[in-house]
């Protein structure tokens, strides 16, 4: 995708990390749709434009674009067994790929980098909701320890960017986040994705859909586009260093029971939902407060959870072929 990029004189060259990925993939198409301002200059950078846990490429790809803003997407993710099997990969292709784009970002003196966190960075033992200002009060949950640990050292080094060069580094937490373009894969990927392609299987071949875990752990999700909208929000208005937490309010949380039943609805999906409680539940709940959200965009609408569901639902079967699974 960076070979399209034009490089013309305009105010703004805004690299996007990860920009092949489903948050990229989300803000490229809301930009496409009129969210992008004629100052702006949109780079979406894909794993094959670099390898970002290598410093000599990270820093060639600046000196390429010469960014003046970044949003920082690009990461090693996967779902609970994944993370719960390789937390030392997490955790160390992490803190490179973090390290190398926060250097190369103040190296070449990037206005402002926009780091995407996660939920999972919280305590696991905590009081409910979370907000900004709990990140480091305890252990994160050990089943994705490495990727939250690498993950909770952004807001480090962001700390220190602004304490010692006066860099204007910050990040943003979204909540479970799905859409299109997402990671289908019904090992790796996340549950909401895994999910849709498993229901898509058992409509296929005629059997039962099995949800691994009880169905109990509680989830806020958020839909692709709405977090789109959102970072670019930030981009341009967000003037604080500490975090944000960009999600649907608590009272949108959902069980992944009600998340599968939703799944299952869009997809006309008529066979037999069954339970698997010999796998893991992981964290049964990370709530989140929006309500730091709400004081800057006390306006902002989300896609209602149905909607987003059956939009992605739809993607998914229209795409199967090319989807990622």
């Amino acid at each position: 995708m960076a070979d399209g990029a034009r490089m013309g004189a305009k105010s703004k060259r805004i690299l996007v990390t990860g920009g092949s990925g489903l948050v990229g993939r989300a803000i490229e198409q809301v930009v496409k749709e009129g969210a992008g301002q004629a100052e702006e200059e949109w780079i979406f950078l894909s794993s094959k434009d670099a390898d970002l846990t290598d410093a000599a490429e990270t820093k060639a790809v600046f000196d390429r674009y010469q960014p003046t803003h970044v949003i920082h997407l690009a990461a090693m993710v996967g779902g609970l067994f994944r993370n719960m099997k390789y937390n030392l990969d997490f955790w160390r292709k992490n803190v490179h790929i973090n390290d190398n784009v926060l250097h190369s970002a103040h190296e070449h003196g990037v206005t402002k980098v926009i780091s995407c966190l996660s939920t999972c960075i919280f305590p696991d033992k905590t009081t409910y909701p979370v907000d900004e200002t709990m990140i480091h009060n305890g252990p994160p949950h050990s089943s994705n320890f490495g990727y939250s640990y690498a993950k909770r050292m952004i807001d480090i080094q962001n700390r220190a960017y602004s304490e010692q060069h006066g860099r204007m580094f910050t990040a943003v937490i979204p909540t479970n986040v799905f859409g299109m373009h997402d990671n289908f894969n019904i090992e790796d990927g996340h549950v909401l994705p895994g999910l849709i392609h498993k229901t898509y299987l058992a409509q296929r071949n005629g059997t039962s859909l099995a949800v691994w875990g009880s169905g109990n752990p509680r989830r806020q999700f958020i839909f692709s586009l709405d977090l789109a909208r959102l970072f670019i929000w930030v981009l341009r208005e967000y003037k604080e260093i500490e975090p944000i937490i960009l999600s649907v309010g608590e009272e949108d949380e959902v069980s992944i029971k009600e998340a599968a039943e939703s799944i299952v609805a869009a997809m006309g999906f008529k066979g037999e939902l069954v339970f698997d409680t010999s796998k893991s539940d992981g964290q049964y709940k990370k709530t989140a407060s929006n309500s730091k959200l709400r004081k800057y965009l006390p306006d902002f609408k989300f896609t209602p959870f149905s909607q987003a569901v059956k939009e992605t639902c739809d993607w998914f079967v229209a795409n199967s072929d090319q989807a990622r699974k």
